[in-house]
């Protein structure tokens, strides 16, 4: 094994701790090696059509095999029952799912945000209880009674209200806030600007004012539960906002007070979900959806971008599109009449013609 390396190629920068071989990659992620014997060392990774001999790259879409041929690259991971219809200089490693092998080691040696240990805030309350192995940046503010799991990486200028608990292996990226009272559960990542639990959209007409409502709630992320950059999950007026195992935000995300999000779930960006709505587990929602408040959408339900959701969906593995939001085939078929209309209107008005004519004759 070599020195750690820190590799400046094709525009990006990987890190990695470690000089590996096809072979260790291979025996990592449970892969079969074409040429076991084989002596390829990496050092980096990188898409086919920019490596060279000490790259490791993937191939998972059938699309792209014409780059395998063409490619630098020292070792590739690449399907299970692949058979190569031309001439291949890498070494290959054959696995049941050669994009999530791929992200394995990539994780593992070239993350370029890899873990870290040791404190480095002098704003932590003595009553704070913090785990083994925690990296708390500098500038980070962690407030009274607040618990921090093992191995979690909490950045630079990151706030952790009072009582919060934060979980094992979690990252906090740089000023993340995260209000009183909150959880987050072990294995969780929140991108840098997102708000935890900052008060729900609650206000009361008096007198033809709005009084603020106290939202004294707070918000659950549940394990493995990713957040991205700049969004904001309000808390609860009472009780909590969840965000259920395994569910994945994607940046510029609004989650509303009490709304509840199912496990596995994943939501692409500006999207909106308003106060006390219900999404079940393993749904999909694409970018800018607008889901109304006090809603109850069933599990696998698959929404298109930029898609408005005003009632109830009952039924599971629902595809929906459009505004209000319907079955993807009705909506298509919409479309298709709204292009006719023009024709349509042209054709009417021509028998309105013909009608007043023939009335007049």
């Amino acid at each position: 094994m070599g020195k750690s390396a820190v590799i400046y190629e094709f525009g990006i920068n990987l890190q990695a701790e470690t000089m590996l071989t096809a072979k260790e990659i291979a025996t990592q992620i449970g892969g079969i090696l074409n040429l076991p014997e084989a002596a390829v060392t990496i050092t980096n990774a990188a898409k086919l059509e920019e490596g060279d001999a000490n790259s490791l790259g993937f191939l998972s879409n059938p699309k792209y095999e014409q780059a395998l041929y063409e490619t630098n690259c020292g070792a590739v991971i690449v399907p299970k029952d692949f058979k190569p219809q031309h001439p291949i200089s890498a070494v290959l490693i054959h696995h049941d799912n050669p994009y999530f092998a791929f992200c394995t080691i990539l994780g593992k040696y070239f993350d370029p945000n890899k873990h870290r240990t040791g404190i480095e805030s002098n704003h932590i309350h003595e009553t704070a209880i913090v785990g083994n192995d925690v990296h708390i940046g500098a500038t980070a503010y962690i407030e009274e009674n607040v618990s921090i799991g093992n191995n979690t990486v909490i950045y630079p200028g990151a706030y952790i209200g009072r009582n919060v608990k934060v979980g094992s292996n979690c990252i906090i990226y740089p000023n993340v806030v995260v209000y009183a009272d909150c959880i987050v559960g072990n294995h969780c990542i929140v991108q840098a600007g997102s708000v935890i639990g900052g008060d729900g959209f609650g206000f009361a007409p008096v007198n033809g004012k709005y009084v603020k409502i106290p939202q004294v709630g707070n918000v659950v992320l549940e394990d493995w539960v990713e957040i991205g950059s700049n969004c904001s999950i309000d808390r609860a007026t009472m009780g909590s906002t969840v965000i259920k195992t395994g569910t994945k935000l994607d940046n510029l995300v609004q989650i509303a007070h009490n709304v509840e999000v199912g496990e596995h779930t994943v939501i692409a960006a500006q999207t909106g979900i308003s106060g006390s709505t219900k999404v079940g587990g393993y749904s999909q929602f694409g970018g800018q959806v607008g889901v109304a408040g006090h809603l109850t959408i069933a599990p696998n339900t698959s929404v298109g971008g930029q898609a408005g959701i005003t009632g109830n969906v009952t039924e599971e593995n629902q595809k929906l599109t459009g505004t209000p939001a319907t079955d993807v085939r009705t909506f298509l078929k919409s479309v298709a009449n709204n292009r006719k209309l023009g024709t349509l209107m042209q054709e009417l008005e021509s028998l309105k013609r013909e009608l007043e004519s023939f009335k007049k004759s």
